[in-house]
This record gives C-alpha cells, structure tokens and sequence, in this order.
C-alpha cells in the first residue's frame, strides 16, 4: 500500500454522527445510503464492517449481509499501514486525516484511492472511512515523475553523448594511422587488433549518432493522418516479418488529422512496433503472432497537468510474453533492454518523439497481452 499522510482535516461529513450510537448498534446508517462516496463504518478495536453504503457495496463487489461479517484485513491484503492510521484517529492524535492508497484484493486488479479517515466523537467505538477512486490523480503523479525523469535522463544523454564523441574520433583515428605505419609483416600479424578498434569505434559512433538523433533535426510540424503512419508503420514491419506475424487494423475513421511531424511520429510507432515483433520470435516461428494497431478518440484527456478536449488515442497490442518484471518500470530508460541483443534506444527515442508533441507513453503488460498507449493531443 503506498500511503502519503497530507496531514490533519477537519472532517465536515462525521457531524451527522454525533447521535449515531443507536443506528451503529443496530448496524444500520440510512443517512449514508445516498452519499456520492463509498462510505464504511469500522470499529475501531477490530476494524469490523459495522455499515457499508451501496456504492462501498458496488466497489467492493460484496453485499452490505457479506461486509458486516469482515474486517478490514479480510477484505484487502495489504491492510497494515492503514490501519496504523486508524490506530492513530482512535487514539486522538487528530480528528481527521486523508490519504491516497492503492488497496490490493485476491482476484482483482489494485484499487487505487483516496482515502478520509474521520474521528467520531459522539460514536467513540467507531471510525468512518470514506474512499474516493483516484486513478487520474495517481496517473498525473506518475506522468509528472516520467516526464520528469526523461528530461533528467534526456539531458544526461547528450551530455555523455558529446563527451565520447570527441575522443572516440581520436580513438578511430589513432588506431587507423597505427596500422598505415605498421610495415608489411607486421601489418598481417596486427591488423586483426586495429580492424577491432576500428569496428568497435564505429559502433560507439553509430550509438552516440542514435542518442543525438532527436536533437538534430528540426520539428516539422503539418497536418498528419495517422492512419497513414499506422499503414506506413505496417508495410515496414510485414516487410521485415514476412511470415508468422499477422498485423490487424482496428481504426476509428472519424479521427481527424493531428498536427505534428510525420516523421517523428512514423519512427515512434515503428519502433514501438518493431520492439513487439521482436518480442514476438516465438510466437512467430509457431505461426501465432498478432499484433493490433488500435486508434480511437479520446475526450478531456489531462496530459502534464493540461486538459485537452480531445486527443488520440493509439494503442499497439500483442500477443508475447510480455515485459519482464525487473525492467517494467524502466522500459523507456535510454540503454534498457529486455533483449541481449537489443540497444535499449528505440522505446528512449519514441517517448522523445511522442512528448515533443506534448503527448504521453504508457505501457501494461502481463504474459499473453503488452499494450502501448500513445496519447497525443489535437489542436484546440
């Protein structure tokens, strides 16, 4: 459970409890019935469901006759730090606190919430808990960290891009004149070793080229279709993987064109698709491999804390393995790759490509199923 205490509130919504003791031991609180939040009243020394409102019903898929036989660590695993917090309010250290939390379930996705913890004064016995969804606000924190993290990431790149640059010139240089003085019967005993430091310094260049690439050329910026990207995007990856990969279209048609730079937009996709053929090796061989390329309207979209009325909404699914639980995290960090022969830059260069059109990445994967979600914003 990920908790972030934001300090004491006074809590407007337990006065309607001050002569609540009867309707608790009776089990019932109709006045919560109608509130427009999940609302749960717990005891405090067992933490024992005393009311749930039909919408605590609603979230947590159990009736208020099923919650009223539970407590709070029956209900959700990872019940520990809250109810250190609840310990808190039952021990008068403050009358009300709020919290965000995400709350796991046996068989169900993590519930992410904000969370009002409200001291009864009237009803000592007792606590009220009052959850509120909160996936946007979890997603802006998130995006503001990425977004962070890339400009910090993106600028550390070029600065150690520059720094080999120079000398590996002078390396592949250096190692080019040794072998022109080198006299002829050495030159057939040494040239193996000049020819690798030239191969190598040549490679490093090609990766240092690479990290440069978005910061070269300069953003043209006109009307894209991107079902022509998508379609574009597809030959050269069927071209790539002529057998074993079937690419399906799901496209919504009454998306409008988007202003931006073609280019870039048609080498963040491929990339991204290329990342899931690659992917797909086995699947492939077997002759089972899909990937969808997916476009939809999105509405009151927030990307970096702006709302855009409408946006695009590209997705790119397959059918692999999925991303392996030790790079997840760091899957568009420059350099990180879940191939050993992969360079870790294709899915660096799409998140650069796609926020230098204020848009946002996004990935979820599982075994069976990855989708990427590429948002990117219309002009207003």
């Amino acid at each position: 459970m990920a908790l972030k205490n934001l300090g004491p509130v006074r809590h407007a919504q337990a006065e309607p409890l001050s002569e609540a003791q009867p309707l608790l031991d009776s089990g019932l609180l109709p006045g919560f019935d109608a509130f427009p939040a999940v609302v749960l009243v717990l005891e405090k020394s067992s933490l024992r469901v005393a009311f749930a409102n039909p919408l605590a019903e609603s979230m947590l898929e159990l009736s208020r006759r099923q919650l009223a036989q539970m407590a709070w660590h029956d209900i959700f695993t990872n019940a520990d730090e809250l109810t250190q917090t609840i310990a808190a309010i039952a021990e008068h250290r403050f009358q009300a606190t709020h919290l965000d939390a995400v709350l796991e379930r046996p068989g169900h996705e993590p519930l992410p919430v904000h969370a009002v913890i409200g001291f009864l004064e009237s009803a000592p016995d007792y606590v009220l808990l009052e959850l509120f969804e909160n996936e946007r606000h979890l997603r802006t924190d998130r995006e503001e960290r990425i977004h962070d993290l890339s400009a910090v990431n993106k600028q550390l790149i070029r600065n150690l891009a520059h720094e080999i640059k120079n000398p590996l010139g002078g390396i592949r240089g250096a190692a080019q004149l040794l072998e022109f003085e080198l006299d002829a019967r050495e030159r057939g005993a040494l040239r193996e070793y000049t020819q690798v430091v030239i191969k190598e310094a040549d490679r490093l260049q090609t990766l240092v080229d690479r990290l440069l690439e978005p910061h070269r050329h300069p953003h043209i910026v006109g009307d894209v279709n991107i079902h022509e990207v998508c379609e574009r995007v597809r030959a050269v990856i069927l071209a790539e993987f002529p057998q074993g990969l079937t690419i399906g279209r799901d496209y919504d048609v009454s998306v409008p064109d988007l202003r931006g730079d073609k280019e870039q937009l048609i080498q963040a996709l491929l990339n991204i698709v290329r990342n899931a053929a690659q992917a797909l090796r086995e699947q492939i061989a077997q002759g089972t491999a899909r990937i969808e390329l997916r476009t939809r309207v999105a509405r009151k979209v927030t990307i970096a804390k702006r709302l855009s009325k409408l946006a695009l909404d590209l997705r790119v699914i397959d059918n692999g393995p999925g991303i392996a639980d030790d790079i997840r995290d760091r899957i568009f960090y420059p350099l990180v790759s879940g191939r050993e022969d992969g360079s870790g830059l294709g899915l660096t260069l799409a998140q650069t490509f796609v926020q230098q059109h204020d848009g946002l990445i996004e990935v979820e994967s599982r075994p069976g199923h990855t989708e990427f979600q590429i948002l990117l914003p219309f002009a207003a």
